[in-house]
């Protein structure tokens, strides 16, 4: 069955290209409503080191239960993974540190929340099936990065991102009003995102 799967994605891989200047359908609804709010001296490294810097802040207030601070950080934080990478695509300011540290920010955002709220709220078995393909992601660009190439994320990381994120958020969103329904969906967007990571780690060996 991998080497199915495999075998399509080589046969798609012009589809599923890493080309860093590639603008995904956001690049141009950020590029009409949120990048001319962003003054030209800010660079897409500057909010990538924005997104370290905020991410203890979230998790603190994560852990304290202070959701009425925590969620809309965590969100806005997230939102600084899409806003970066478009930036960067859309004023041509893309960089190898960039391409590099852009997704060791997101892992680092999203591996953290996982173990502290998906871990404990929702299943220890989703959280760990979770980090457990972001380790295999990273050691797949590890290994590129090894021989000398930094690899961009593709449409499947991409969507992984996007999906972990709204998978997390929704799970937030039951803890914080008690809303049972959102704990329902927050583990079918998980589940639907790790399948989408599977599908990003397998691209690291095309």
């Amino acid at each position: 069955m991998f080497q199915a799967i495999r075998n399509f994605l080589k046969k798609h891989r012009q589809g599923i290209s890493r080309d860093p200047a590639k603008l995904y359908p956001h690049d141009f609804l950020f590029q009409r409503f949120f990048l001319p709010l962003i003054p030209p001296e800010i660079h897409p490294n500057h909010v990538t080191v924005l997104r370290f810097l905020f991410t203890p802040f979230v998790l603190w207030f994560l852990a304290v239960g202070q959701y009425e601070i925590g969620v809309p950080l965590f969100f806005f934080t997230a939102f600084t993974d899409a806003l970066d990478g478009s930036l960067a695509r859309v004023r041509g300011q893309i960089t190898a540190w960039g391409t590099l540290y852009d997704p060791v920010a997101d892992k680092i955002l999203i591996g953290s929340v996982v173990l502290l709220v998906v871990y404990k709220h929702l299943h220890p078995s989703i959280a760990i099936l979770i980090l457990l393909v972001e380790v295999m992601i990273i050691i797949g660009g590890y290994r590129h990065t090894h021989k000398g190439k930094i690899l961009s994320a593709n449409v499947f990381g991409k969507t992984k991102m996007f999906l972990q994120v709204t998978g997390v958020l929704f799970l937030l969103i039951a803890l914080w009003f008690q809303i049972d329904v959102f704990t329902y969906l927050s583990i079918g967007t998980l589940s639907v995102s790790i399948l989408f990571a599977f599908l990003s780690m397998l691209t690291y060996g095309i």
